[in-house]
């Protein structure tokens, strides 16, 4: 028997956001109520090549399914006319150890859950009234970001932060193609935002913890390797509620586990994400709060499940 191969084509053809948002908002739950089995990720460095790659495994408990994935990340591609980001996802029954399919989605089932994983947790966290979004970064996710989140909520203007002018300005424009209001903004402008969303592969903190304003919320989805670094410890101890999608990942490799070992949060001092899901969150008006994310492949697999489910219909 040929295993049946889909690819990026096939997929973005058959999957709607509602289904993304829909799925990764349901594995985050079942994520935090430990009805997920997730060994810690595999990571490979490629210092010579810019470049790094993850192997991720995850079940929901009691599904058909579960999922292999790799995703990697050569940042020096571009220049080369190539894509940064590849991947793929493995589906094997959870019943008989068979695979079923292989998704062939170059990354953009990691990019759509991440995206949706950002977009969930950041309207959640953040107060209802706020508006401002900055993303620090100006690649794929970060124009993601914007783009999901603002189908959650209203934005107001969208402040783009890059290291490089002209991709700031491009990622603008392509945010004024979808109606968002977006302009270039230096790393102390961007930092006053009401929502902060950092999507970079940055290896030292990229904003100042002294600029956040009293109220803002704080989304980091870049640090998913030890040496990676987006979020500075000292933002941690401002935060009123930190959120972690998986508590030991954040601690091993996230930016909460940066600050914990800068004693700037306690190692207790999160709460899983997918909890903040569930009911609106209490938070003062003037709090600041913060979530890490760093990837879980529950989510993986249950994304991957539900579009092969889609694309055999």
């Amino acid at each position: 028997m040929t295993l049946p191969v889909f690819d990026a084509a096939a997929i973005e053809r058959a999957v709607t956001s509602r289904l993304v948002l829909d799925t990764v908002r349901a594995a985050l739950i079942a994520h935090a109520e430990g009805r997920t089995s997730v060994p810690p990720p595999l990571h490979l460095d490629f210092p010579e090549a810019d470049g790094d790659c993850h192997v991720k495994a995850g079940r929901i408990t009691g599904a058909a399914d579960f999922t292999v994935k790799i995703a990697t990340g050569f940042y020096g591609n571009p220049a080369r006319g190539l894509p940064a980001h590849h991947g793929l996802v493995c589906v094997v029954s959870a019943r008989t150890g068979a695979p079923r399919a292989l998704l062939d989605d170059r990354g953009l089932l990691t990019a759509w859950r991440t995206a949706a994983a950002g977009a969930l947790i950041t309207h959640a966290m953040a107060r209802p009234a706020a508006g401002t979004l900055a993303v620090f970064g100006t690649g794929e996710q970060a124009r993601l970001q914007a783009l999901w989140l603002a189908g959650l909520r209203p934005l107001g203007p969208v402040l783009v932060h890059g290291r490089t002018p002209d991709k700031a300005r491009a990622l603008c424009e392509a945010l004024a193609a979808h109606g968002l209001a977006a302009r270039p903004a230096t790393a102390a402008e961007a930092a006053r935002a009401d929502m902060i969303i950092t999507a970079t592969p940055a290896t030292a903190p990229v904003l100042d913890a002294a600029m956040v304003r009293p109220g803002a919320h704080v989304t980091g989805i870049g640090t998913d390797m030890p040496h990676k670094n987006e979020l500075p410890p000292a933002l941690f101890h401002r935060a009123r509620l930190i959120a972690t999608d998986d508590h030991a990942q954040c601690l091993d490799h996230g930016d909460f586990g940066h600050a914990v070992r800068a004693g700037s949060a306690a190692e207790d001092g999160d709460i899983a994400a997918g909890l903040l899901l569930k009911a609106p969150v209490d938070r003062p008006d003037t709090a600041i709060t913060v979530a890490d994310l760093t990837g879980v492949g529950a989510l993986d697999a249950a994304l991957a499940s539900a579009v092969l489910s889609r694309l055999r219909e």
